[in-house]
């Protein structure tokens, strides 16, 4: 899943003629919803945008406040292209969620920010219309942002970590049984034998991230 941020003074979206949502202080959400998106990537990237710290604070520090501690409001707008893969020059969406499947998952997505923030202030265009999206882009400040991909378990760095040390583990320990076990049967034998064990057990060390 991928959003474009987008901190606004205002924002609207129209459709054949007609106004149908507008807000004012607050983010604009371009939101691209993937094949493979489930409701673990829905759920992160809810709380990267209502916590994405792009205001100021009362004192003026900079990108101190989120939308919600700020009691902002939020336009949502589904946007498939940005699951674009180009072909040479032409863009290919096939990447993009299938669009019955995918309003299912984006009226989720939406009660989702519903219910983590305050309802009221969560607006949306209309999925699947031609729209005219209106952007007064405060700044400018845009930020993307982009969950973890489905399935990977190395996303969170602590656990990336974790699992490197136990595959060292597990790495050191293949790499000592052979060569202890090696050295116990060539001891008797020729030293040429046994200094070639050696060496391999060095490499291998050396291979140890």
């Amino acid at each position: 899943m991928k959003a474009v941020v987008q901190r606004v003074t205002r924002a609207s979206v129209t459709v054949g003629g007609e106004q149908i949502s507008a807000i004012g202080r607050g983010i604009c959400v371009l939101l691209g919803i993937s094949l493979e998106d489930t409701q673990k990537e829905l759920e992160h990237m809810v709380r990267k945008i209502l916590n994405l710290r792009v205001f100021e604070d009362e004192s003026g520090k900079h990108w101190a406040k989120s939308v919600m501690d700020k009691q902002y409001e939020v336009l949502c707008i589904s946007q498939f292209t940005l699951q674009c893969v180009l072909k040479g020059n032409k863009p290919d969406f096939h990447l993009a969620m299938p669009t019955e499947q995918a309003e299912s998952f984006y009226n989720s997505f939406l009660e989702q920010l519903r219910k983590t923030y305050r309802p009221e202030l969560i607006k949306d265009g209309k999925f699947g219309a031609y729209m005219q999206v209106h952007i007064q882009n405060d700044g400018p400040v845009t930020i993307e942002l982009e969950s973890p991909v489905p399935g990977a378990a190395t996303s969170d760095p602590k656990q990336l970590s974790k699992l490197e040390k136990q595959q060292q583990r597990k790495e050191k320990t293949r790499a000592k049984g052979p060569s202890e076990s090696s050295k116990e049967r060539n001891a008797p034998r020729k030293e040429d034998r046994s200094a070639s064990s050696g060496a391999e057990g060095d490499v291998s060390s050396e291979r140890e991230p």
